[in-house]
């Protein structure tokens, strides 16, 4: 007699209960950050594990009265998913918006990579809400983010102006980064445009850096799925020293940490390269909690090793690989040949939004 596994029943987001609490955030997604019309179509992209969250926000596609479909992974396939399932990219394919909001697991990369593949080609209004919790929903999903869009803008005019950033803070970090008038500096606000999908809760300022150079103390947390693994990194902090763009040692206390860090960055042979440098504007967000979704918004540095998002910034490189890593407390610094403005002291931004 063969032993039958009862599959769990699929899951209808329509009619799935979920925290009321979840709505301001869902609406700030919906209506304020995707600004999605009642005539535009959307494809929302979740798990078991985020599907509550999902809800809400299918609830807020409901009352705007456009069309969507929306499609929970482990009921196409098995985790960790091998690519993004074929049913999700068609329906991409006729949408004008995406939503996903998911709880990734290791090696799921290269599934998300094709998904924002579509994105790209298609220029689609897409939030990426990687690792998404209720925690978040109530925190940083309920930003000011036209606020934090004023404030990225004035971050925006003068990175884009300056040949330099330079950045300390009182850990240890002590970096240098040359910027290319090759690579294109972008916001992702929160306000969601075709120009650049963007994370929510939004807030950052990146660019694919020319050269990175000094110590970089990780006291905040890495990306991707370490971050689950080791969260708040303050009292194990990983130093990591960058000569030439490159990874050159990295050291922690958290002996695994450490070799998991290294094993990462050494996937491929640009999985150790510099690809991303970043501001973090989110000023609704008061102190991280170890989900690198929201974290990496936090006000001050944050650079990410691996892949430098070529599409938008313009960099050549690619790498199958991207995590970020972001500090506390910062001291920043944008220069040019006329000299130096502090544009943030302390992690308190001196700029007037």
């Amino acid at each position: 007699m063969t032993n039958l596994v009862e599959q769990p029943a699929a899951i209808d987001l329509r009619t799935l209960s979920f925290p009321p609490e979840f709505t301001p955030g869902a609406h700030n997604a919906v209506t304020t950050c995707l600004r999605i019309k009642p005539e535009e179509k959307v494809t929302l992209i979740t798990d078991r594990k985020c599907a509550e969250i999902a809800a809400s926000m299918a609830l807020e596609l409901e009352q705007v009265g456009c069309a969507w479909n929306a499609f929970v992974l482990e009921d196409l396939a098995a985790r960790p998913l091998v690519g993004m399932p074929e049913d999700v990219l068609e329906d991409m394919d006729s949408s004008q918006v995406s939503i996903f909001a998911v709880e990734v697991q290791p090696n799921e990369l290269r599934s998300r990579m094709e998904m924002t593949d579509v994105v790209n080609r298609r220029r689609m209004r897409h939030a990426h809400m990687v690792n998404i919790t209720a925690e978040i929903m109530t925190q940083g999903m309920r930003a000011d983010f036209l606020a934090i869009d004023r404030l990225s803008q004035a971050v925006l005019d003068k990175v884009r102006a300056a040949t330099y950033v330079r950045a300390t803070t009182a850990a240890g970090t002590d970096i240098h980064a040359e910027l290319s008038p090759n690579y294109k500096w972008f916001k992702t606000s929160g306000i969601i445009s075709t120009e650049k999908w963007g994370n929510l809760p939004g807030g950052e300022c990146f660019t694919a850096p020319g050269e990175v150079n000094g110590v970089f103390v990780v006291d905040g947390v890495v990306g991707d799925f370490l971050c689950a693994r080791y969260g708040i990194l303050r009292d194990t902090p990983l130093t990591i020293s960058i000569e030439g763009n490159r990874i050159v040692r990295a050291s922690s206390k958290n002996k695994q940490l450490e070799k998991d860090f290294w094993d990462y960055t050494h996937t491929d042979e640009n999985s150790d390269r510099v690809g991303e440098f970043a501001i973090g504007t989110n000023i609704g967000v008061e102190r991280v909690i170890g989900n690198i979704l929201q974290d990496e918004k936090f006000p001050g540095v944050h650079i990410a090793f691996g892949d430098p998002y070529g599409a938008h910034t313009g960099a050549q490189w690619k790498s199958s690989t991207h995590i970020d890593v972001v500090g506390l407390g910062f001291n920043i610094w944008l220069g040019d040949a006329d000299g130096e403005e502090q544009i943030m002291r302390d992690g308190v931004f001196l700029l007037d939004s």
